[in-house]
């Protein structure tokens, strides 16, 4: 059986992911067999395997530092949020229903608790190591009952848990102390120690506190990663990564021709994927901004309109803001429009919308030759095709069925003048197809700009999942990490008082320290989702008032931006 680590965070976004792949990528460059693994993702950015599953798009990243095919044992449970209150439950990547967060916690979660074990135990038996992501902190207290992401999967696989804080952010050593300190004894007794990310100056300064630190909680520091420009690599919705410009965040390339290209994306509610547009940010000379404002869009060569989880949501939100006739105005006079997945939908005639959204019939925007209803069963493909004369490569994920009644076809949608449909993401990472639309662009909007002729997304991805490598390599302690690992979280590490509180009456039952009991596996077939409607296809109403758990908040904050 292959050994482990759980990759915990004080927060959302203290570097997760991006520390899960670092340490895929090292280990697999000094010939260990790894995975990764994250036992429930929330994510609007995900992917589709080739077996035609869905997981987080993070994941997928991982699975590509550690030179492996993604696969659905990766992330077993994907919940896509629909609004600040429900989510759709993707299990073992096929949608089962919408759940409010009640529903969610109220058991469900923790009957899923067999089900994401018994993939990780796959995982185990074929690889040498498993390296897991955790969600949001561990000590979320009202969540740690049907936890089954942070201490709950540490816990059923014993493995040791190495806790993230971005010290960027502040506060860096009472999150570490406040996040050991929540958690009972038996989840303490798992939590190796810390990593310090996005670390800037002279470490030497630091030393003192991470010396007082390990007083205080008998817990060494495996790391400090300095704050390293350029790393923007998939993670679950860091939009503000990919708003600095994504793949090449701090500095855009100097053009290969006379002029730059601006693109401007419109940052509409529930984005989904926006990692679409990381392709054209790695060419030189194209700059790639996100904005909410019809002004934002008078001099942009290029607008997207990127996917959502919420099409007739995004169409009124483009309405509201103007943003809707600036686009129109965009097509009468030829000026370049791309829209992909929900993008595309919002592009054509008509929506019908009974799944979604419930909103019946309503009118697009009407610049493409397309109408579009809303199925129940989701469509998840790994299409191959051919645009402008260059092979293209993409992925589908979407309800939305497009009936295509005109225009020049293109990829499984149309074109008609400048404005372009696709329910096909990723394509743009296909170098020649991207360099070809790209010139369409630069003639359509009068530009001078010349696309280069090297650019290869594959190889700057790889380059940035190297840089990621070489962080942990150099800059964390390797052989620590390694016997951590192997062998598990070292013994006799001291309790931190005062530990998980106790039970809150009518929450569950919890014991005097806050550990959740172990629960009987079930299998997916096992779980009642409002009975019979996971196998009829149909969306679950429940309502609910609290947030989807951990990274929650992350998500509504993500969407009111």
């Amino acid at each position: 059986m292959g050994g482990g680590l759980l990759v915990a965070g004080t927060t959302s976004d203290a570097g997760k992911s991006v520390v899960t792949a670092g340490i895929c990528r090292w280990l697999v460059r000094r010939g260990v067999k790894v995975a990764p693994f994250k036992a429930q993702n929330m994510s609007l950015n995900s992917f589709v395997t080739r077996e035609g599953a869905e997981i987080g798009r993070a994941q997928a990243m991982q699975a590509q530092a550690a030179r492996v095919e993604p696969t659905a044992l990766m992330n077993p449970v994907l919940l896509k949020p629909g609004s600040d209150r429900s989510s759709q439950v993707v299990l073992m990547g096929k949608p089962v229903g919408e759940m409010s967060a009640r529903g969610y916690h109220g058991g469900r979660q923790e009957a899923l608790l067999g089900t994401v074990t018994d993939c990780l135990e796959q995982l185990r038996s074929t690889y040498d190591a498993v390296i897991c992501e955790g969600a949001g902190s561990p000590a979320e207290i009202n969540l740690r009952r049907t936890d089954i992401v942070n201490m709950g999967i540490a816990r059923a696989a014993k493995f040791p848990v190495l806790v993230v804080g971005d010290i960027d952010r502040g506060g860096v050593f009472a999150s570490f102390f406040g996040t050991t300190a929540l958690l009972s004894a038996e989840d303490q007794s798992l939590v190796a120690g810390y990593l310090v990310n996005k670390f800037r100056g002279d470490v030497s300064l630091l030393e003192p506190g991470l010396d007082m630190l390990y007083g205080l909680t008998g817990r060494r520091t495996y790391g400090v990663l300095p704050f390293t420009h350029g790393l923007g690599i998939d993670e679950e919705d860091g939009l503000r990564v990919s708003m600095r410009g994504a793949v090449r965040e701090s500095v855009v390339a100097p053009p290969h021709g006379e002029e730059v290209l601006r693109v401007a994306v419109c940052a509409v509610p529930l984005m989904s994927n926006f990692t679409d547009v990381d392709a054209l940010a790695a060419e030189p000379g194209v700059v790639v901004r996100f904005v909410d404002r019809a002004d934002e869009l008078a001099d942009a060569d290029l607008v997207v309109v990127p996917g959502t989880r919420g099409t007739v949501k995004a169409l009124a939100w483009l309405r509201e803001r103007g943003l809707a006739d600036a686009l129109v105005r965009r097509a009468a006079e030829g000026r370049p429009v791309l829209g992909i997945c929900g993008g595309f939908q919002v592009l054509g005639e008509r929506i019908e919308d009974e799944v979604e959204s419930r909103a019946g019939v309503v009118d697009g925007l009407g610049l493409l030759p397309v109408r579009v209803r809303f199925d129940r069963a989701k469509t998840l493909a790994r299409p191959v095709g051919s645009a402008l004369g260059e092979p293209v490569e993409g992925y589908e994920i979407h309800h939305g069925v497009a009936d295509v009644r005109g225009g020049e076809p293109f990829l499984d949608g149309c074109r008609v003048g400048a404005v372009w449909g696709t329910h096909w993401h990723g394509s743009l990472e296909s170098d020649g197809f991207r360099r070809r639309f790209l010139v369409e662009v630069a003639r359509a909007a009068g530009r001078r700009f010349v696309p280069a002729p090297d650019t290869s997304f594959g190889v700057l991805r790889e380059e940035q999942l190297d840089r990621l490598g070489d962080l942990v390599e150099e800059h964390a302690d390797t052989d620590a990490l390694w016997r951590l690992i192997e062998g598990g979280a070292p013994g006799g590490l001291p309790f931190v008082p005062p530990g998980a509180p106790p039970a809150v009456p009518g929450a569950g039952a919890l014991d005097s320290r806050g550990a959740a009991p172990d629960p009987a596996p079930q299998s997916p077939e096992g779980l009642d989702f409002a009975g019979s409607a996971a196998s009829r296809g149909e969306g679950l109403e429940i309502a609910g008032s609290a947030g989807l758990g951990q990274e929650a908040e992350h998500h509504v904050d993500q969407e009111a931006k």
